[in-house]
């Protein structure tokens, strides 16, 4: 796995994967405003991630989706400057089964974006001569 990752204009920072651009910004004025900032994209990518997992699970059970939202809340430690914990809240229509509720939760625990925050890899950084 690989993904390059340039710079353009005033803060906005591209990273290409596997064909696809995602690009960061910053809010004015040190950036246009004009993408999430790459903290966002990170929070973005675990409540999305939960999405995916939900999504599938209800597709494998013919159970339809229209209704169902989730709702991401970060509480943030002001001390550390840190979120300290993130509630990830399956909002679930009235005449969803009562037997799935516990196993939609399960099912968004597989997300490989919070297993890998319950399990951090290893984080190196090196500079290397182009």
């Amino acid at each position: 796995m690989e993904m390059t990752i340039t710079f353009e204009g005033k803060a906005k920072v591209i990273a290409e994967y596997d064909g696809m651009k995602i690009e960061t910004d910053q809010p004015f004025p040190s950036g246009d405003g004009s993408a999430p900032t790459p903290f966002n994209l990170f929070l973005a990518s675990l409540g999305t991630c939960a999405g995916i997992y939900v999504k599938s699970f209800c597709d494998q059970r013919n159970i339809p989706t229209k209704g169902i939202k989730i709702t991401q809340r970060m509480q943030y430690n002001p001390t550390a400057k840190l979120i300290s914990e993130i509630l990830i809240d399956i909002q679930l229509p009235a005449d969803f089964p009562e037997k799935y509720k516990t196993a939609v939760i399960n099912a968004s625990d597989l997300c490989a974006v919070k297993r890998h925050l319950h399990n951090p890899p290893v984080i190196k950084t090196i500079v290397s001569t182009l």
